[in-house]
């Protein structure tokens, strides 16, 4: 539908509510935020940083046969605003961003990194914890005297869970950071097939969820979460792997790689019922949307109807009645069919003790669902997920025909600082196109804008928005809870 845009001044003025924005961006200056680096961590973190920003530089200096010879994806070039010079300032220069923040509409906006979000996955121990500290440290220093409106995402290495809290500690206690971004999906070394070649062992590896399958317990860094106020929000990327390799077009490997990186970690942060242990801690995924979460929400109790362990007792192939099987093969089946399952007393199956060798056959088991309020509980209330702004989907996030009717937790995200946001100013009228379309209510819009961002770091930390622009607002907001 075409519309005729109102001014993001105009529509945040026609609003009752403040407008939280759950993720922007800022883009790192290179040559300048390296040396700061440098300053504060060391060669190790302003070299591993550079090393880490490389790859995407050597991956497009090489020749499209190279990278199908090597499976390297095509990564994007030209990403950074050119044409509109005022927003590829505003991106690069925090203090620019805070004094245009009227002009977006916003009063108040979580930023992440640009650069930084791919610093949680390099692969040397020593040198991704040298990165994290360092830009942590750098960008505390930028944002310090902006927090009434902004506050910066401290990047959280989660390859081992000691990293993790050691960082958390540190961010929190010496930074007074609030918000942390938590690394997902790092790639680990595949024990049976050795590589003594770079591509090789890029390549033969699997990817970490956390919270199933992992060489590691990570409940002690949720319980530090918990103790230190700070919800787990993961901007993790899903390119570059499986079935997003492309060496020859970004857009393919680039579209839906956000959403596939937090489906894979809240399937398994559900599963392996970190949501039953820890009921107070709130997850958010991000820049991905919400129509992977509606999906995931759904197959999630179709699976459970099929899969618990009651309606496993029913596939036990053990209460098959082979008498009955064999007659009726006798009767309606082939001659073949008859005389093949005599051969194995009626059993149709090659082995029915066969099951993966695993302890507990109900994949639900770390849930302990019970009633139908355990789904909300365990994944609509604690999940929240990130949406730009222009995504059409963000209406299902609010649709009755969710699973017991319940509203997922769509985080307003402009995503200001890349190349998908031509200006600046476009994302508040584009969310707000939901109401002029009526796909979504003026309070769902609130939700969407302002109540969610509130309730994801407000339950989880209550002096979140202490200080800032929206504080009466927020408080008032976490009291009607």
């Amino acid at each position: 539908m075409s519309h005729s845009h109102r001014s993001p001044a105009e529509i945040r003025a026609g609003l009752n509510h403040p407008v939280i924005d759950g993720d922007g961006h800022w883009v790192e200056f290179d040559p300048v935020f390296s040396e700061r680096m440098r300053k504060v961590g060391g060669d190790r973190a302003a070299d591993g940083w550079l090393a880490a920003l490389k790859t995407t530089q050597d991956a497009l200096s090489m020749s499209l046969a190279e990278r199908r010879r090597r499976r390297v994806a095509q990564p994007g070039f030209w990403t950074r605003q050119a044409s509109n010079t005022l927003d590829r300032a505003t991106a690069m220069m925090p203090r620019l961003l805070y004094e245009r923040l009227d002009e977006f509409g916003c009063d108040f906006a979580i930023i992440y990194p640009t650069a930084g979000l791919r610093m949680p996955r390099i692969g040397d121990d020593a040198t991704r914890r040298a990165v994290a500290r360092a830009h942590n440290i750098v960008t505390a220093e930028y944002f310090a005297k902006l927090s009434d409106r902004m506050t910066p995402a401290a990047i959280i290495p989660m390859h081992t869970p000691d990293e993790a809290i050691e960082e958390l500690e540190f961010v929190t206690k010496q930074l007074g950071s609030k918000v942390g971004m938590f690394g997902s999906g790092m790639s680990r070394k595949v024990p049976s097939t050795p590589q003594s070649d770079p591509d090789g062992s890029r390549l033969a590896v699997w990817y970490d969820v956390l919270a199933l399958d992992s060489d590691y317990d990570y409940d002690p860094v949720w319980k530090t979460c918990e103790e230190l106020g700070i919800a787990p929000t993961f901007h993790s990327a899903g390119s570059n792997q499986g079935l997003r390799n492309s060496p020859s077009n970004f857009v393919y490997n680039h579209i839906g790689h956000f959403a596939a990186a937090g489906h894979a970690t809240s399937k398994a942060v559900f599963l392996g019922g970190v949501t039953r242990r820890f009921p107070k801690l709130r997850f958010a995924f991000l820049e991905g949307g919400v129509g992977w979460a509606c999906q995931l929400f759904t197959d999630l109790i179709e699976h459970w109807e099929r899969r618990n362990a009651k309606a496993l007792e029913k596939m036990d192939p053990r209460t098959l009645d082979r008498a009955l099987l064999m007659q009726l093969a006798e009767k309606y089946g082939d001659p073949d069919v008859a005389a093949s399952l005599r051969k194995t007393d009626g059993w149709p199956d090659h082995d029915p003790s066969l099951t993966g060798g695993v302890a507990d056959l109900d994949d639900f088991s770390a849930c302990k669902i019970t009633r139908k309020e355990d789904w909300v509980d365990l994944y609509a209330k604690p999940f929240y997920f990130g949406c730009e702004a222009d995504d059409k989907m963000n209406g299902s996030a609010f649709s009755k025909h969710n699973p017991f009717g319940a509203k997922l937790h769509a985080l307003y995200s402009s995503d200001i600082g890349h190349f998908d946001v031509i200006d600046m100013r476009d994302p508040l009228p584009e969310a707000y196109e939901l109401v002029e379309d009526g796909v979504i209510t003026d309070d769902s819009f609130r939700d969407f804008t302002f109540a969610n961002s509130v309730h994801l770091w407000g339950t989880q930390n209550p002096r979140f928005f202490e200080g800032t622009r929206v504080a009466k607002e927020a408080a008032a907001e976490l009291a009607r809870a």
